[in-house]
């Protein structure tokens, strides 16, 4: 059987890692292998809780998914949520830790890798193989003596390392070179090789460059990913939004939908819409900037998402100007999480802005305060006569008066076209979905019948097969296969100047 770890690395932030991390553990699980995903370090505002109610990014419960498994709190056992540009919320094994600046994180960085090392221990005792994502790039060299989730964590645990380049960005040669060649002689001993990432384009045009490669480094390519158009997978961070394709299904049969989803600064869990616009007749649009105003005002449905920050992009939203659309709106709007408590009369928050008494939207008869513990769990309800299985992820407690016209709606309120809640995940179940999203369409008067057979979990699946699919027909199987269960080969050539003494 099959036994070892493996660490994929990329030369830069969104070059591939989590996909191909994903597809790794979705093509071993299918070859029957006991695999399990492993990130020590993780920066995102997009996080999922686990059964127990612990705190891990979005992206290692999705690779747990590809694996066939229950995700836990030792797959991403540090999980740091900016807050500011300079200060994060540090979560450890599923719990919030402390609030720091990026000077005052040193201090904690032994304990840490003590806290990933133990993870990642505890998973190779119950996995055959742990397929470890790294974080941004390996050879961040200013970070390097501190570092925790490239690097330090592969030779720490003496994993095999390959590196995984985006050749859309251009310059993907270049990048894999440089990767290794600024590493220092230990390090480089463990880079075993490399993966070209999104390649579109005649493979005969690329092979000389490849062969080139091989040449210089003394590493092979293992294998070059072509490009897939409509491959999606929970993202990291909001600027990867930039380039992401959203899950879409077919164009609707019955009347279309149009949904603008507000992008403040500090947006999380925005992947809360990917199953409405896996719905036919959808069109989802993430509107950043007040010349986007327009788009406020002519959707048929507007989302204000989570945040990280709500204080802060509550005030962007006023300083952007798009808070007069919001206000002059007569449509649908939902608000979840944080953009819940902006629909609110009153924020109070001592805790995460230090802000005090601020003042919410006034779209709904609720009030939110602060509190220094973070709510995680995993509640079950019922709208629409639908079941329904969330999550949640806020320290902001909102309490809503009842009154004229005033519903409850899932764990929140509802007045007329307007719905709060802090369950993420709401959207993900499909019946509601389809009757939420047909309230939405009587009440902005469009001509919009959901479909009756898109099931989001199984769009899921076949996104998770799909990125199986790519490391199998795309990748030397039987050398990789090779590279985790022996460990990075001997004798590997270092290259200068990091590699020189």
């Amino acid at each position: 059987m099959l036994k070892g770890t493996l660490l994929v690395a990329g030369t830069t932030s969104d070059a591939g890692k989590s996909v191909v991390t994903a597809g790794i553990c979705r093509w071993l699980a299918r070859r029957g292998v006991r695999v399990a995903p492993f990130k020590a370090q993780n920066m995102s505002l997009n996080s999922f809780v686990t059964a127990d109610g612990a705190e891990i990014g979005r992206a290692q419960a999705a690779q747990a998914q590809a694996a066939g498994l229950e995700p836990t709190a030792d797959m991403n056992p540090i999980l740091l949520k900016p807050g500011s540009d300079r200060r994060s919320q540090v979560v450890v094994l599923g719990r919030p830790l402390a609030d720091v600046d990026a000077m005052e994180y040193g201090a904690y960085k032994d304990h840490l890798r003590t806290v990933a090392l133990e993870s990642l221990n505890r998973l190779r005792a119950s996995y055959d193989v742990v397929v470890c994502e790294g974080a941004g790039s390996p050879t961040e060299i200013n970070l390097r003596k501190g570092d925790i989730a490239n690097m330090g964590l592969a030779r720490a645990a003496g994993i095999p390392v390959i590196v995984v380049g985006d050749i859309d960005r251009g310059g993907v040669f270049a990048s894999l070179y440089g990767t290794l060649a600024l590493l220092d002689a230990e390090d480089q001993a463990l880079i075993s090789g490399f993966l070209i990432n999104k390649f579109r384009g005649a493979p005969e045009l690329l092979e000389p460059g490849l062969d080139m490669l091989r040449q210089l480094t003394g590493r092979p390519v293992y294998g070059v990913l072509p490009w897939l158009d409509g491959l999606w997978m929970d993202l990291e961070d909001s600027l990867a939004l930039d380039n992401r394709s959203i899950p879409t299904a077919a164009p609707g049969a019955s009347g279309s939908l149009r949904v603008a989803v507000v992008r403040y600064p500090r947006i999380s869990n925005f992947t809360d819409v990917d199953a409405l616009a896996a719905e036919p007749g959808v069109v989802v649009r993430f509107v950043t900037s007040p010349g986007e105003v327009t788009e406020i005002r002519d959707a048929d449905l507007v989302i204000l998402p989570g945040s990280r920050a709500t204080v802060s992009d509550l005030e962007w939203l006023r300083r952007t100007g798009l808070v007069s659309a919001l206000l002059e709106r007569r449509g649908p709007i939902l608000g979840i999480c944080g953009g819940y408590q902006m629909l609110a009369r009153s924020i109070r928050d001592d805790v995460e802005s230090g802000a005090g008494l601020v003042e919410g939207l006034g779209l709904l008869p609720a009030n939110v305060e602060f509190a220094s513990g973070k709510t995680l769990s995993r509640p079950v309800g019922e709208a629409y006569g639908c079941r329904v299985a969330a999550y949640e992820i806020h320290h902001g407690t909102v309490t809503f008066n009842g009154g004229e016209g005033v519903e409850p709606f899932l764990d929140g309120c509802r007045v007329g076209a307007v719905w709060g809640t802090t369950w993420h995940g709401a959207l993900e179940n499909d019946d509601f979905r389809r009757a939420f999203l047909a309230d939405v369409a009587s009440k902005a008067g469009r001509d919009f019948v959901p479909a009756s057979d898109v099931s989001f979990a199984g769009l899921r699946e076949t996104h998770l097969d799909a990125l199986g699919d790519l490391i199998e027909r795309n990748v030397d199987a039987d050398a990789l296969l090779a590279l985790i269960e022996k460990g990075a080969p001997a004798g590997l050539p270092a290259l200068p100047p990091g590699g020189t003494s």
